[in-house]
């Protein structure tokens, strides 16, 4: 294998080997589909959103992620409780701003996490990343409203004003560091049919974070696996609904020849 998808291997390797536990504080739509696409790549994961054991249970994680795709007040307050105790434990915290754009409450909540926390990584859509520093970015939902480079002059200037890794989710994903910016460009149309699939493709940065500093290269590793097992999940599946349930199958079967085979990341 070429250095990079050696790299790939090795990450998923890592998660397979360790299995790390990844904390969400994420929505109830995805919570299930979550979960189990963190289990099929071999992590450990925990969703737990009461402020009476969120600090508990970062105390045991590896990675914390931050959801805000169903977001209330109390779930807020435990949010900001969760990321204070990983930033005491000097565990990486993933953000993802759901719907940033589409209400006044849910931009500016995804505004104040990041100024605040200053994540070690943000994953959204072009249309989610634009919101957090355009405020005439509008969102269609969750769903984007632009593509995703568009949306990399908005994700260097997040990444200069806080230190984040910004991934940029779409046709191509970008992934934009402080010195270097690496483009994946695995994925099929069909995984856009099923819910959840940008929640899990946050979730697995997580998991990749977990196991290595580099955030830029975890972030593109999350990606290209998400990516490569969309992909094969869509060549057997009918529609939508086998299509979830292959990609976990995928998730969950990965070898390196996959990787070697698939992989679609550059600078």
């Amino acid at each position: 294998m070429k250095s990079s998808e050696a790299s790939v291997w090795e990450s998923i390797e890592s998660i397979r080997k360790t299995s790390p536990v990844v904390h969400n504080i994420t929505n109830y739509v995805v919570m299930n589909s979550t979960a189990n696409a963190l289990l099929a790549i071999g992590a450990s994961p925990v969703m737990a959103h009461a402020a009476e054991e969120v600090a508990d249970m970062v105390n045991i994680a590896s990675a914390l992620v931050i959801n805000i795709g169903t977001l209330s007040r109390d779930w807020v307050n435990s949010m900001f409780k969760a990321a204070d105790q990983a930033a005491k434990r000097g565990i990486p915290v993933i953000l993802d701003p759901v719907g940033a754009g589409a209400t006044g409450y849910r931009t500016e909540t995804a505004r104040e996490f990041l100024k605040a926390v200053r994540p070690a990584i943000v994953r959204g859509n072009a249309s989610e990343i634009m919101a957090l520093v355009e405020d005439k970015a509008k969102t269609k939902g969750v769903d984007s409203t632009d593509v995703s480079h568009n949306a990399v002059a908005a994700a260097k200037g997040i990444n200069e004003a806080y230190g984040s890794v910004v991934c940029v989710s779409g046709e191509t994903d970008y992934i934009v560091g402080r010195d270097r910016i690496l483009k994946v460009g695995n994925g099929h149309p069909m995984m856009t049919r099923v819910t959840g699939m940008g929640c899990a493709a946050t979730a697995l940065c997580g998991a990749f974070a977990a196991v290595g500093p580099d955030f830029v290269k975890t972030s593109a590793h999350a990606m290209a696996v998400m990516g490569i097992a969309g992909e094969m999940a869509a060549e057997r599946a009918a529609g939508p609904g086998s299509l979830q349930v292959l990609f976990l199958d995928a998730l969950y079967g990965l070898t390196s020849k996959d990787i070697a085979a698939r992989l679609k990341m550059e600078p």
